[in-house]
């Protein structure tokens, strides 16, 4: 019976886990916006859109690429990103609330750090991350068909890795 129990409760932190590399930009910006505000400003729903406005207008152009996508993608739905925030609800429940109105929110992802890793580092990601890391270099491979040749490509074109993001 405890075996049944331990393992529903390390699922539910899988899970949970899982969900939150999903939307892991839109999880960051609103825990950033979150981070800038009061309690109580957090409870107010023109507050909250005017420190997303302030966030996403960031003069000190702080912002990486990426988060300035989900600032694009959540400043025409401001109020609807402040209704479940002023609720009081976690990053990733807001994240997957707003991903109904506009689907592409929970698809942008932080690129994958590939500065000092190993052939047995590479040799963990999946085909679909090695073709990633390749597309964000502006490489294709052509003819690579088995994982090895993939990993070869990633390592060879280690120096088009960029620093932008």
């Amino acid at each position: 019976m405890k075996f049944i129990t331990i393992f529903a409760t390390l699922m539910a932190y899988a899970t949970v886990a899982l969900a939150a590399e999903e939307c892991e930009v839109c999880v960051k910006v609103m825990d950033d916006v979150r981070a800038t505000m009061t309690k109580e400003a957090s409870r107010k729903k023109p507050e909250i859109e005017s420190a997303i406005g302030k966030y996403c207008a960031n003069e000190a152009n702080a912002l990486s690429a990426r988060e300035k996508k989900i600032c694009y993608y959540i400043d025409p739905i401001k109020r609807d990103v402040a209704q479940p925030f002023s609720l009081g609800m976690s990053s990733l429940k807001v994240c997957k609330r707003i991903t109904k109105t506009n689907p592409e929110i929970c698809t942008v992802k932080f690129p994958i750090k590939t500065d000092k890793l190993e052939k047995k580092d590479l040799s963990k990601l999946r085909v679909k991350q090695l073709r990633q890391i390749l597309s964000e270099r502006g490489v294709e491979c052509k003819g690579c068909l088995e994982k090895s040749e993939f990993i070869k490509k990633v390592q060879d074109t280690e120096h088009l890795a960029g620093d932008e993001f």
